[in-house]
């Protein structure tokens, strides 16, 4: 039997480690007490699993308008497949690239588009949307001092934002100097066989590809504009939690505990669901908000169960489509 490997394990020790905070949290709230603060109309839940297409439609706008013209995949195709991608991103143990991979072989199964585009346009909407969530994060960081006078915290999150936007700045320059092409190589090199070499070949293609939507201004332009107007939207989903539970309703409060939260998500991404950080992340900025502990975390829960309202049925969609996939592949050595 063969034993994990150490990736898997870290990875087991970071889920039982988010765990272990969740429960830690939940106990020291009381459970009882969240529970009490958790009831709400079941309205709520389901209006906000319902609202949350919106953000995600325009995310897909953001996504769509990168396609260079002759390939553009139709928009309510395209919004199912970033649907499976969040999906897959929220409920699948695979770290927060897991979705975008995904989506981006969508595109070209089912989209008919080239791979080098579909992974390009992906990779492109990511590094974007990685340096507009900083400013999104920032405008959060000012919103809070502004709101309570705290200023404890900023450090350390500037800090933390300081290393991530250099490391993508990194990421984002070695796109732009080929670097999927040096590594094809690379490999290649080291491996002598006609299959490595098929990849090199693959990797200056995506390096074009990358190249040349780099150069669409006006598609930069364009997914920048939706994707900041898709961030903006995401805090009325806990401006009407807020309002439900009879919490302080202000949309200011709404929008700084949805910074917040995407900030936690994008730092432990390698925590499943940020599990617990989440958690803490909502009581944390709760507390400063005036909000109660036991709400705030009930707040989180609402966020839980709309990301399993809307993300098991795109789930369940994705594995249809690998399935008949799957056997489809079988059937046809069957057959010849």
């Amino acid at each position: 039997m063969k034993s994990p490997s150490k990736i898997k394990l870290t990875f087991y020790l970071l889920g039982f480690a988010g765990a272990a905070l969740f429960t830690v949290l939940l106990v020291r709230e009381g459970a009882a007490r969240v529970m009490q603060a958790f009831v709400a109309p079941k309205w709520v839940i389901a209006g906000i699993v319902a609202y949350h297409s919106f953000p995600i439609f325009l995310d897909t706008i953001a996504w769509w308008v990168l396609f260079p013209k002759s390939h553009r995949v139709p928009v309510f195709q395209l919004f199912w497949m970033r649907w499976i991608g969040e999906s897959v991103s929220t409920l699948v143990p695979s770290a927060a690239v897991g979705g975008d991979v995904v989506r981006a072989r969508l595109a070209a199964i089912k989209g008919g588009v080239p791979l080098s585009i579909g992974a390009g346009t992906v990779i492109v909407d990511l590094t974007l949307g990685v340096f507009i969530t900083a400013g999104f994060t920032i405008l959060g960081l000012l919103l809070l001092v502004q709101a309570t006078g705290q200023t404890s915290f900023v450090g350390p999150s500037v800090v933390g934002i300081v290393i991530a936007l250099c490391a993508f700045a990194g990421f984002y320059f070695a796109q732009r100097l080929g670097m999927f092409g040096f590594v094809g190589r690379i490999i290649a090199r080291l491996a002598s066989s006609p299959e490595w070499q098929a990849m090199s070949e693959h990797g200056e293609t995506l390096d074009d590809t990358v190249r040349s939507l780099y150069a669409r201004g006006s598609g930069l332009a364009a997914c920048c504009f939706w994707t900041v107007l898709s961030l903006g939207l995401t805090s009325v989903e806990i401006w009407i939690a807020l309002y439900a539970m009879d919490l302080p309703a202000s949309f200011l409060n709404a929008l700084i505990l949805q910074s917040t939260v995407f900030t936690i998500r994008s730092a432990a991404f390698a925590v499943p669901g940020a599990l617990g950080l989440q958690e803490g992340g909502y009581v944390f900025v709760g507390s400063l908000l005036g909000i109660p502990g036991e709400s705030a975390f009930a707040l989180s829960l609402i966020a839980r169960l709309r990301e399993l309202g809307f993300g098991i049925p795109g789930l369940i969609s994705w594995q249809v489509i690998e399935g008949r996939r799957f056997l489809r592949t079988r059937a046809r050595p069957a057959s010849s």
